[in-house]
């Protein structure tokens, strides 16, 4: 029973943090952009990319990221979960994965439109970027 109420303040507490975490957003049309928000919107591509740090194919893919981050920064956004941590062991089930490493494209709305198995060469990964108007 005392398991249980610790369980209870940690969800209360995970609820107060979500809650009080946002920032309000007004409505106020005159209000101005940062760079960051600027370069937020003009990101075509979300390259999620799910893997292990150690894993042969996954550290190969390493250079490839920062490679596509570098060049098309502003364009293209590049995240890596390791799935073999506690951090990025949710997202297995999230996206579903079966092997790794995969690589899952998310267009500007956020919604999945390739998804790659295995290690992925540069050139064809920048094909499947320009799909959607990265250049």
């Amino acid at each position: 029973m005392k398991g249980r109420k610790y369980i209870y303040i940690i969800i209360f507490l995970v609820l107060l943090a979500v809650v009080f975490g946002f920032k309000k957003v007004s409505n106020n049309t005159e209000a101005t952009l940062t760079q960051e928000d600027t370069t937020i919107e003009e990101v075509k591509v979300t390259f999620v990319e799910l893997g292990s740090v150690g894993c042969i194919p996954c550290d190969k893919m390493q250079p490839i990221m920062k490679e596509i981050e570098e060049e098309y920064k502003g364009q293209v956004k590049v995240v890596f979960h390791d799935v073999k941590t506690a951090e990025g062991n949710p997202y297995i089930k999230e996206f579903g994965i079966r092997a790794i490493p995969t690589q899952v494209f998310l267009d500007k709305d956020g919604n999945e439109y390739f998804r790659h198995l295995g290690f992925f060469a540069k050139d064809e990964l920048v094909k499947v970027l320009q799909m959607q108007g990265v250049n």
